[in-house]
């Protein structure tokens, strides 16, 4: 343990402290990319499933695609604006 009086490396890093400040602000907008971008690849393999299976290739996967692409988008907006709402919430505390 340092002596009293000396801050030891990292001393801030604790949770709640302010060098977990930046992570709790800025780790909700880390995922959104993820998340739209799972969104479409399972709809695009949903699709591409669906279209060997009717045999209809390549419309189910284009329309997979493009219900994962808005559908992610649509979720992704909603996410962020959520985000912003709380982060100015705490803000004004």
């Amino acid at each position: 343990m340092p002596p009293d009086g000396v801050d030891s490396p990292g001393a801030s890093a604790k949770p709640g402290g302010n060098g977990w400040k930046w992570s709790r602000e800025v780790g909700p907008f880390l995922t959104l990319g993820l998340q739209l971008a799972i969104t479409v690849v399972v709809f695009f393999f949903l699709g591409q499933w669906l279209d060997r299976e009717l045999d209809t290739e390549p419309w189910l996967m284009l329309t997979g695609v493009m219900i994962g692409v808005v559908g992610g988008i649509l979720k992704f907006i909603k996410t962020a604006m959520e985000i912003g709402k709380q982060s100015e919430k705490r803000n004004q505390e």
